[in-house]
């Protein structure tokens, strides 16, 4: 006999209003992950995200009976909120979600950079977490505006990242593929130029700490 658990899956915004509801009831398979929650209110990744305990999960994350269980939309921050989503985070890192933050009806074009981890098994990142996100916060916020795009997103990873790994995830949505190309590049560049994060390759030959330059003063 195949075992299930039954979960209670909180709604909001537009779901909501579909469902009637502000929460429906599932049952799933034993070992459900993420995406099956997906799955079984009809809809793919990329559409919505699913948060368990108040936080983003990726699709292959395990569902237990004890997690609070909720279905984000994409544009819950609302339309008008240019800079969707900023993290430092120590957890591997997943596409849908900052895909999902960056849809837009307005815009015509979508970019996803990825920058993972290359040539080495790992790399370590540190990071002066709290004024990292407040700096990319700034950047992205001033990248949207020069621009003008309709939805940015970043997220960058510290602790060990393996080999194959994205370590920096960075998104822009807007009208055309022009200036949205151009933002990401120049979300990308800013972030690794002007935020507080770290990083050490891990060699054959021991850790080698990768030099930068100082961010320009501020005058």
């Amino acid at each position: 006999m195949v075992r299930g658990v039954k979960i209670s899956v909180r709604l909001f915004a537009g779901l909501r209003e579909r469902a009637g509801a502000d929460h429906v009831e599932l049952e799933l398979p034993d070992d459900a992950r993420a995406g099956d929650v997906l799955a079984a209110m009809g809809l793919a990744p990329g559409q919505c995200i699913v948060a368990l305990d108040r936080e983003y999960a990726r699709v292959d994350e395990r569902v237990l009976p004890t997690h609070e269980v909720a279905l984000i939309p994409p544009v819950s921050g609302g339309a008008d909120e240019v800079v969707r989503l900023v993290e430092v985070t120590e957890q591997p890192l997943d596409p849908a979600p900052i895909l999902a933050a960056v849809r837009d009806p307005r815009a015509g074009a979508v970019v996803l950079f990825e920058g993972v981890t290359r040539d080495v098994e790992a790399l370590d990142y540190e990071a002066y977490v709290e004024m990292a996100a407040q700096q990319l916060r700034t950047i992205a916020e001033e990248v949207a505006a020069k621009h003008g795009l309709c939805a940015v997103a970043v997220i960058h990873r510290v602790g060990r990242v393996p080999l194959s790994e994205p370590s920096v995830l960075c998104a822009a949505s807007g009208p055309h593929r022009g200036e949205t190309f151009a933002g990401a590049r120049e979300l990308i560049d800013r972030a690794k130029a002007e935020a507080p994060i770290w990083k050490v390759e891990l060699t054959p030959e021991g850790p080698q700490r990768v030099e930068g330059a100082l961010p320009e003063w501020p005058t």
